[in-house]
């Protein structure tokens, strides 16, 4: 089974790479629109280890697809770091960037119809990427031929994009975005125009791609199923990591999993409290913290300590 978790160096040689294959220190975006500031990603601190299928999500407006964005090379961050590989996304230069999209990091859009050519056919469509790489015609049938294979489309592969059901859509394009052997895999909602069953199958298939080749993979999802297809659940607030949810086996019972989720603390001391636990807070309130043993402990006061008390 082939393996492709390297990246491709700054002189064009491939290396094992060693640390977080994506680091994420302090990255802001900001757009700007006439006289108007948005910013997007406000601080965002993210760890991704080589080989790790992780899931973004959060609700819309929150920053997870420009993140996306900036990690596939389609949009440049305003500030902070983002090192990909070997790569600084927030310095490279334009014709750099065009390599890192072509050769290090495939894409997967929610629309079927950015994904596949309409009048190509499944294993066209797989193999066009490698014929702009310059691949040959021998090692691009290949290669096709496997990854239809592992996806269990390998009687599809004459067919054109209309003939297939949007389940075997989705799977051909995850295998376009596969096609050159990207170390590193992004998908925005590739399930949100399915039903749960086709769902739960594309899951199950980035899951088995992710074991299989040692591919790094990032998902941005609503679906509430997703995290027992992958190794964590990143949740994101008001462009910031506010908690990861990680799945563990519950051995009292085969086959559950136990979620739990954890406050993430940047590497500023900051932290952002879920949601349903930040509502108890008073708006704009202070809170008590006590640090024992390990153990932080966070108090609501009921009233304002700032605010002077009736009769003082």
């Amino acid at each position: 089974m082939t393996q492709f978790n390297e990246y491709t160096g700054a002189d064009g040689s491939a290396a094992q790479h060693e640390g977080p294959y994506i680091d994420c220190r302090d990255l802001f975006k900001i757009y700007k629109r006439a006289d108007l500031e948005v910013v997007a990603l406000r601080g965002l601190d993210l760890r991704v280890e080589p080989g790790e299928l992780i899931a973004v999500i959060g609700a819309s407006g929150s920053g997870k697809s420009t993140l996306l964005n900036i990690l596939a090379g389609l949009d440049r961050p305003s500030a902070g770091e983002v090192l990909v590989g070997s790569r600084d996304l927030l310095d490279v230069s334009d014709s750099d960037l065009v390599m890192y999209r072509r050769s290090e990091v495939g894409f997967v859009w929610q629309a079927t119809a950015r994904n596949l050519v309409p009048y190509l056919s499944v294993a066209d469509n797989i193999e066009l990427p490698m014929a702009l790489s310059g691949q040959p015609a021998k090692t691009r049938h290949a290669w096709s031929e496997e990854l239809l294979e592992s996806l269990g489309m390998a009687d599809k592969r004459k067919r054109l994009p209309y003939q297939l059901s949007g389940g075997e859509q989705q799977r051909a394009a995850i295998a376009v975005g596969l096609a050159n052997k990207p170390p590193l895999l992004l998908a925005d909602e590739p399930t949100g125009e399915l039903d749960t069953e086709n769902a739960d199958s594309i899951f199950q298939m980035i899951r088995g791609l992710n074991r299989s080749y040692g591919v790094t993979v990032v998902v941005v999802t609503h679906y509430a199923g997703v995290s027992q297809f992958v190794d964590r659940v990143v949740h994101i607030r008001d462009g910031r990591i506010g908690s990861e949810t990680f799945s563990r086996p519950d051995y009292r019972r085969d086959g559950d999993t136990v979620e739990e989720e954890y406050v993430v603390v940047d590497p500023a001391g900051r932290l952002q409290l879920p949601h349903d636990m930040a509502e108890r807070f008073i708006r704009g309130g202070l809170a008590k913290i006590e640090f024992e043993d390990g153990q932080i402990t966070i108090d609501a006061p009921g009233t304002n300590p700032r605010q002077p008390r009736r009769g003082s």
